[in-house]
């Protein structure tokens, strides 16, 4: 015997029903909207889904063409110093050269400079994961348990701060720009902060908390590619020192393509540098401390500016002309089927 509520088992006590309460809900009869797809509504969609794909596209791709750009590679032309670089006993001995360029138009606006590696892949599996979030937080961790071996610790049991393999291979090129007027160099003026971002600055990386830094850094050492520990990365600006500056936060947000950029500083816009960079002769001066003969790399300096829809990357206007013309496409192929598959219905109809 069975009912709306039990039903009864075998020795004859009532047990609850597994049938769903007859409510609206349960028995899903609740009110429902569903599209019918006519032939004007599909090719609609198609045509302007492809219109605004491609009126899109157009304004990304020329937004990204209108950035001004100079790219330098400077591999060759500090070979000297490359050589030198690639004797690792060389480590403490200074290297620098001189990279003259010129600039035959004005680059109005603010202006970034960013550094730019290739060949260098830092989408490698142990790469990306050899590091310690919770000593970038200025906690007192055991870094032996984290995943940054092989740089964790020296042989003599001290530990390194920061750890992992993407600390340890920072880029420390050091690179001045210079402006030349009238048998004279202008340095020009940049800035090396607020080009993080401000999440990374103030949630993900703190220092360890104590009255100076090289006494919260006591006990640990620099990684072994440093030249200095990591409370001198910036002698003059101690909010840009420790796991706070904002080179070491940049470069520890690794890329996931084998050539790339970082931003490295942003033009100071004062005096003769109000508008921008004039046009003229110019001069990098570079401090070459970061090798890359060995996984043959290279390594650019680039002057940029930047546009509503950021740098000079043509990427994402491709993608929506790709997609609007596929859209189109599509509704082409489609509106000719109909017409082909109606004809044939009326000539079978007048039949």
């Amino acid at each position: 015997m069975k009912n709306k509520t039990s039903v009864l088992s075998r020795e004859g006590e009532a047990q609850p029903s597994r049938c769903p309460d007859n409510s609206a809900f349960k028995q899903q009869r609740l009110p429902a909207w569903k599209p019918q797809l006519t032939i004007a509504s599909v090719l609609s969609c198609f045509f302007l889904t492809g219109a605004f794909c491609l009126t899109v596209g157009v304004c990304l791709v020329l937004s990204a063409n209108s950035v001004r750009e100079i790219q330098i590679d400077y591999s060759d032309k500090c070979s000297d110093c490359s050589k030198l670089r690639e004797n690792s006993s060389n480590w403490n001995k200074e290297c620098h050269c001189s990279i003259n360029f010129t600039l035959k138009e004005d680059i109005l606006g603010d202006v970034f400079m960013y550094y730019g590696l290739q060949n260098f892949y830092q989408n490698h599996r142990r790469y990306v994961i050899s590091r310690s979030d919770a000593q970038l937080l200025g906690r007192n961790v055991n870094i032996q348990r984290s995943n940054c071996a092989p740089f964790s610790t020296y042989r003599n049991g001290t530990p390194m701060a920061p750890c992992g393999a993407i600390a340890n291979s920072m880029f420390n090129d050091t690179i001045d720009l210079f402006y030349n007027i009238n048998s004279s160099m202008i340095q020009v003026p940049l800035l090396k902060t607020g080009n993080s971002w401000w999440t990374d600055k103030n949630v993900k990386f703190r220092n360890p908390e104590s009255y100076n830094l090289s006494s919260a850094f006591a006990g640990t050492a620099r990684p072994p590619y440093w030249q200095k520990p990591v409370y001198l990365l910036d002698e003059e600006d101690e909010r840009n020192n420790g796991y706070v500056n904002d080179d070491f936060i940049i470069w520890m947000r690794v890329s996931a393509f084998a050539t790339f950029r970082n931003l490295y500083r942003r033009v100071l816009r004062v005096r003769r540098f109000a508008e921008g960079l004039p046009a003229g002769n110019y001069t990098f001066q570079i401090s070459y401390n970061f090798p890359v003969t060995r996984f043959k790399g290279r390594k650019h300096v680039i002057l940029s500016t930047v546009v509503w829809s950021g740098g000079s990357n043509p990427f994402l206007g491709i993608a929506y002309l790709v997609s609007g013309t596929a859209a189109t496409l599509a509704g082409f192929v489609i509106t000719g089927i109909h017409l082909k598959l109606r004809k044939k219905k009326t000539y079978f109809q007048k039949q």
